[in-house]
């Protein structure tokens, strides 16, 4: 079994025009979603983040954020066990994330032997 990190995007523009019903039912669909990866052994771990960052440039300067000129925002991850990339990407496919103009990177762990 292989470790996959999933990041999810979010368009900050069309999350802000929902209606707050639908961002609750959203937030249903969320649970039960991450409810059933962990019921089924995939689920490894995962956070999600506060919209506020800061970012360090190769200058050393640090910026508040979040962003304004930001397409997107990084609004969490999540570690899933999957035997390869295309499950791991059919598990990504029916995140509740790809509402409201989502997506979801994935990105597979790399392990080190030791």
């Amino acid at each position: 079994m292989e470790k996959f990190m999933l990041i999810f995007r979010q368009n900050p523009e069309a999350l802000q025009s929902a209606a707050p019903e639908e961002i609750q039912a959203n937030l249903g669909r969320w649970m039960t979603w991450l409810n059933d990866l962990a019921a089924q052994g995939k689920l490894a771990g995962g956070e999600q983040l506060t919209p506020n960052a800061k970012v360090v440039t190769n200058k050393q300067l640090v910026t508040d954020g979040p962003f304004t000129e930001a397409k997107e925002i990084v609004g969490g991850f999540v570690i899933i066990n999957a035997e390869n990339i295309e499950a791991a990407l059919e598990i990504a496919k029916t995140c509740p994330n790809l509402e409201f103009e989502g997506s979801v990177e994935v990105r597979q762990v790399l392990v080190q032997n030791s």
